[in-house]
C-alpha cells in the first residue's frame, strides 16, 4: 500500500451521472500538425483519434461536446508562458488556431477560443453546461500534464463529476501523462477508457429514451 492509500486517498470511484458533456481541450493543429514545433508528439495523435471515436458516439447520442483552442490577440494579452512556440504562433489569425477536422463538427460542437490552462477560465463553458443541465463531464484533449490537468481541477471545484478516458488525452511524454491521470486520479476525477465511455454514453442515451 502506498502512502496515499494508506492516507485514504482513490478511496472509492466518483461514478457516471445522467447528463454527461464531452469536453476537447486544445486539439488545435498547433498539438496536431507535425509541421508545427507542438504538433510532433505520437501520444497526442493518439489521442486525437481514439478521441474522434468518442465524439461519433457522443453526437449519436446527443451529448453537448465543447471545444476549445488556445490563443490571444497580441503579446499584451498574452500570460507569461514558458513556452517558445506560444509565443510565436498562438495569435488568432494563425493557421495553427483551427481546430483538427477529426474532432471539429462546426455544425454541432460548441467551440470558443480560451486564454489559460483550463477550458473553465473565463470562458462560457460554465453557463453552456448549466444550460444542457449537465451533471458529467468527460475531459479530452492534451496536454495532460498542462491544460487537461487545470481543467480536471475546475471541473471538480465547479461540482462536476469528472471522467477523463485515458487513451483520449495525450502528452509529449508517458510519464507526465501517466503521473498525471494517476495524480487527479486519487483525487478529483474517474480515469477510464474510450470503450468504458462509450459503452456509458449508449446506455444512457437508451436509459432516457425509454
Amino acid at each position: 500500500m502506498s502512502a496515499y492509500e494508506d492516507a485514504s486517498y482513490d478511496s472509492g470511484d466518483i461514478g457516471f451521472g445522467t447528463r454527461p458533456a464531452i469536453l476537447v481541450v486544445d486539439f488545435q493543429t498547433a498539438f496536431t500538425d507535425p509541421k508545427y514545433p507542438l504538433g510532433g508528439f505520437q501520444r497526442i495523435h493518439d489521442a486525437v483519434d481514439r478521441t474522434s471515436e468518442l465524439l461519433e458516439v457522443a453526437r449519436r447520442c446527443n451529448v453537448p461536446v465543447a471545444s476549445c483552442w488556445t490563443g490571444y490577440k497580441n503579446r499584451q494579452d498574452m500570460p507569461y508562458w514558458k513556452i517558445g512556440a506560444v509565443h510565436e504562433q498562438f495569435y488568432w489569425d494563425h493557421p495553427s488556431m483551427a481546430l483538427d477536422t477529426r474532432i471539429h463538427d462546426a455544425e454541432y460542437d460548441f467551440a470558443f477560443c480560451k486564454s489559460a490552462p483550463s477550458i473553465f477560465f473565463r470562458t462560457p463553458l460554465d453557463t453552456f453546461l448549466t444550460k444542457h443541465g449537465v451533471d458529467t463531464v468527460i475531459v479530452t484533449g492534451c496536454t495532460t500534464s498542462g491544460c487537461i490537468r487545470a481543467t480536471v481541477i475546475d471541473s471538480f471545484s465547479y461540482g462536476y463529476r469528472t471522467v477523463v478516458p485515458e487513451d483520449c488525452s495525450g502528452d509529449a511524454e508517458e510519464g507526465p501523462h501517466n503521473d498525471n491521470l494517476r495524480d487527479v486520479g486519487r483525487r478529483y476525477a474517474d480515469i477510464s477508457t474510450l470503450e468504458a465511455v462509450s459503452a456509458y454514453l449508449e446506455e444512457n442515451r437508451k436509459r432516457n429514451a425509454a
